[in-house]
């Protein structure tokens, strides 16, 4: 019995060292036989994962600024809320950052003195369902989706 096993992993061994053997020739291209002199080949260049993530532009994740003509807008939107204090510029300075934050608060707002949905709905410069769930569909929870969007500041 133990001669068999011997015998076989010695079989084993013999066909993998021929695969060793033999796996550089399966690989190679054939080329027809031509009259000039053989160039030396230049390893190819192999296609990874990490290349193709280099050339990637990285995702922005931070808030990116309004334009100016969006940041006077907003002034404007203050200003008419008795919020900003002066002429519209187009620059968030510290002054549009404190009107912000008091209209805000005037309005149960999170203070927090940067733009979001809820802050340019309230100023009437955002989307009327902003911040809110998407309305459900089924007839069954229409009433209780309109009860709770009546509730939601």
């Amino acid at each position: 019995m133990r001669a068999h096993i011997i015998s076989k992993l010695t079989a084993a061994l013999v066909f993998v060292a021929a695969l060793a053997l033999a796996a550089p020739a399966f690989g190679a291209r054939q080329t027809p036989p031509s009259n000039k002199a053989a160039k030396p080949s230049s390893p190819k260049k192999v296609s990874t994962k990490m290349r193709s993530a280099r050339r990637r532009k990285p995702r922005q994740r931070a808030q990116t600024a309004p334009a100016p003509a969006r940041i006077s807008e907003i002034q404007s939107a203050l200003a008419t809320q008795g919020a900003y204090k002066g002429q519209p510029n187009g620059k968030w300075d510290n002054a549009t950052v404190q009107a912000m934050k008091d209209f805000q608060s005037a309005h149960g707002l999170t203070v927090s003195g940067k733009l979001d949905a809820l802050t340019l709905q309230k100023l009437g410069l955002g989307s009327e369902i902003a911040g809110r769930a998407a309305p459900l569909s089924t007839p069954q929870t229409q009433g209780a989706s309109a009860t709770t969007q009546q509730q939601t500041p």
